[in-house]
């Protein structure tokens, strides 16, 4: 695919010669007349290597320069400059400029800088993936974003990946559970044994003790050979239990053995088969919560639980969608395809319940149904584009004649619970603070959920 470039200047004749000679090279151009909408534009493209003017109305090359490094330091960034003004421009590289040109330059020079910036782009990137390569081979595919949250979340599956230790992830529906899990394994001494994912809710109740832990010919009615379950599949691998929390209790103390004595017994079987695995699971559920109610054992939680991994909702990291949204439109063969800015203000302001799982649909639908390979804020669905986006107002509009801030904290703690069914730990993560301070506030300003002494 040709490399993209970003050309910045206030100039127009200088704009499109600049674009003229590098599409004449089978290069991508896009060309901004600011810092401020060449930003914009490097966010939304990500090109490979930015042309930008020193001196511009609004924001200065500086400014441009800086704002790049500190999001993609792996982008290279030409500056221009005007003859006399080289001590300007060395500067701009002590800043972290790969080259200058100095104006006027002819195409000659303007092609052989160029080309040396996408070599040393291509040997950074280079670079990285060896680094990763040789830093535990861990591959997260198709799990995508670059916020504090989810950087938070690859460190933990980079320094877990190769080790025995059960992982437990939790999370809502949609954030990518199964594809941490796999992440896990790829990074592992497993990864060329098998990775055996079930999904505990999906498997009838009066099946899933066969299907997990095989059974004998004989053992029940229609039992005609023997079966090796799912964790025999997995052995030298990895097993994903997927929301293990509806796993019955009875089969509970089943999988607790598993993972104390790794040994299974098949249904109807009188002896043990000796297993390898390494077991990650699963769950949207509080187990904690599920605990205190006796619908999960507290022994099994804390063998599931000697890593535990939480992944982010995606309301909580919004500033992911852009990039999610350059993915998505890769991944259905779009790649041409951008978001007008007000589109794009909706979709981060949208809550997205059904995580990036909806995201991606929503993109696909988006990409079938467009006019063009611009979409605008009118193309959305009707609830996200009746999302009101973060310029056009505040979470909440207090009444002129002023209000209780304690009123107005217990329905903030109230309103959260019922929104996340008076799960505890969802209403904590969905208000930004940890359980224990939720449960203060609960006990302060005495809520108790509906039905519960």
């Amino acid at each position: 695919m040709p490399a993209k470039i970003l050309v910045i200047d206030d100039d127009s004749s200088l704009r499109r010669v600049l674009e003229y000679n590098l599409q004449q090279e089978g290069y991508d151009v896009y060309t901004a007349a600011d810092g401020d909408a060449g930003l914009q534009l490097f966010a939304e493209k990500l090109p490979a290597v930015v042309i930008t003017d020193l001196k511009m109305p609004g924001k200065s090359g500086f400014e441009v320069l800086s704002a790049i490094k500190e999001s993609s330091p792996a982008t290279v960034v030409i500056v221009l400059t005007a003859f006399g003004a080289i001590d300007t421009a060395v500067e701009a590289m002590k800043l972290g400029a790969f080259h200058y040109l100095t104006k006027p330059f002819n195409r000659e020079e303007l092609k052989v800088t160029v080309l040396k910036a996408l070599q040393l782009q291509g040997l950074s990137e280079e670079n990285r993936l060896l680094k990763e390569e040789l830093s535990g081979r861990v591959e997260f595919k198709s799990i995508v974003g670059t916020s504090r949250a989810m950087e938070g979340v690859f460190s933990v599956v980079r320094k877990v990946a190769d080790t025995e230790a059960t992982v437990l992830i939790t999370g809502e529906s949609g954030t990518g559970k199964e594809l941490v899990a796999r992440a896990i394994h790829s990074g592992s001494s497993r990864r060329g044994a098998p990775f055996i994912a079930v999904n505990c809710a999906a498997i009838p109740r009066d099946l899933l003790e066969s299907e997990l832990f095989g059974h004998v010919k004989g053992a029940f009615t229609g039992a005609i050979r023997d079966k090796e379950g799912k964790f025999q599949l997995a052995d030298g691998g990895t097993i994903f239990l997927d929301e293990v929390g509806d796993l019955p209790l009875e089969l509970q103390p089943k999988l607790l053995r598993v993972l104390q004595e790794r040994v299974v017994e098949p249904v109807g079987g009188t002896s043990l088969q000796k297993i390898d695995l390494r077991v990650v699971a699963a769950t949207n559920a509080d187990l904690e919560r599920w605990i205190v109610e006796g619908k999960f054992r507290e022994d099994l939680y804390y063998r599931l639980s000697v890593i535990p991994i939480q992944l982010p909702p995606l309301r909580e990291r919004v500033e992911d969608v852009p990039l999610l949204l350059r993915y998505f439109c890769a991944k259905f063969g779009a790649e041409g395809v951008s978001f007008e800015k007000e589109a794009l203000e909706r979709l981060q302001a949208y809550s997205w319940p059904g995580n990036v799982r909806e995201l991606e649909n929503t993109v696909e639908r988006l990409l079938i149904m467009r006019e063009s390979d611009r979409i605008g804020a009118d193309e959305l669905p009707e609830k996200i584009s009746a999302t009101s986006s973060p310029a056009e107002g505040s979470v909440l509009r207090l009444p002129p004649g002023g209000y209780s801030l304690e009123q107005l904290e217990r329905e903030v703690v109230l309103e959260a619970l019922e929104r996340c069914d008076w799960n505890q730990t969802a209403a904590a993560r969905f208000l930004r603070i940890p359980r224990h301070t939720l449960i203060y506030r609960m006990e302060k300003y005495n809520i108790v959920q509906p039905g519960r002494k």
